[in-house]
């Protein structure tokens, strides 16, 4: 299994190759091989800066000779003008690796303030936000990271490290105990201490979930705030309790409130949109 920094590394270079192919040839044509300068990023818009740690991987991958001096920290809050750091080094390096390095932040920086707007409105609550696998893929790693730098949870990072046992796989399975069962004797064979999560849709399943005791967390699927109150009322304490399906930033603090433990939410990563960032020549 790869490393985080690992899958990092594949994308960046993966990301070059379609971006570069065999060559920039607009900046080849007319930069100087020798010429030197410096860009800066600038913010035009408020919100979470997040990518920053990233973006100096990439311009260290490319040409470990670019120097950045960094302004501001992944998570800070920014406004629109703010500068979050400027990079020097060889014009021609500064082009080929802009795209790559604003498309990367753009979107883990969308991602971060989407989450902090989700968390806000958790204040006062046990309850945290939590992200899913709808994921662009190949970019997970850093959605993930995103989500941890705008206040979130990540809720798995894959299928490998936690069991979660959704709609399909309890019917394919049989029902209830009979995914648990399977999970339980899964796990003991092989050795595994994993975390094990069950999704139920009516309070029927709820029930019978409660009745074998085998699940670590119960996802209420698709629950209105009236029956997730009464379902967190029956399980009272037994296991951890998540609320999945169709939540909102406008009704995620009625989730909440109701007592459950997290929330989670796909459009933190799924249709988030990016923060306006550009990358300009800095002449200074």
């Amino acid at each position: 299994m790869y490393s985080v920094d690992e899958l990092v590394d594949r994308l960046i270079d993966l990301a070059f190759a379609e971006d570069i192919g065999d060559g920039d040839h607009t900046t080849l044509c007319c930069i100087p091989e020798d010429a030197m300068g410096a860009q800066k990023l600038l913010v035009k818009e408020d919100g979470i800066i997040a990518g920053i740690e990233v973006a100096k991987k990439i311009f260290h991958r490319f040409d470990p000779e670019l120097q950045m001096e960094q302004l501001m920290n992944d998570g800070d809050s920014v406004k629109v003008g703010d500068v979050a750091f400027v990079v020097r080094g060889k014009v021609r390096s500064l082009l080929q690796t802009e795209r790559l390095m604003l498309n990367v932040m753009q979107r883990m920086s969308g991602i971060a303030t989407t989450t902090a707007r989700y968390m806000k409105q958790l204040e006062g609550t046990k309850c945290k936000v939590l992200d899913t696998r709808k994921t662009t893929p190949g970019m997970r790693m850093l959605e993930k990271e995103a989500v941890k730098i705008g206040g979130g949870m990540n809720h798995r990072i894959g299928l490998f490290d936690m069991i979660l046992l959704k709609d399909n796989h309890v019917d394919f399975a049989g029902g209830i105990k009979n995914a648990l069962d399977r999970c339980q004797a899964y796990l003991k064979e092989k050795g595994k201490n994993l975390k094990i999560e069950i999704e139920v849709r009516n309070f029927d399943e709820l029930q019978q979930a409660l009745d074998h005791g085998g699940a670590d967390r119960i996802m209420l699927d698709n629950f209105s705030v009236e029956n997730t109150r009464k379902a967190v009322e029956i399980i009272n304490g037994r296991c951890e309790v998540e609320s999945s399906g169709g939540i909102t930033l406008e009704t995620i603090r009625d989730y909440a409130l109701c007592g459950v433990d997290y929330v989670s939410v796909g459009a933190l990563t799924h249709s988030v949109k990016g923060l306006d960032l550009s990358f300009k020549a800095n002449n200074q």
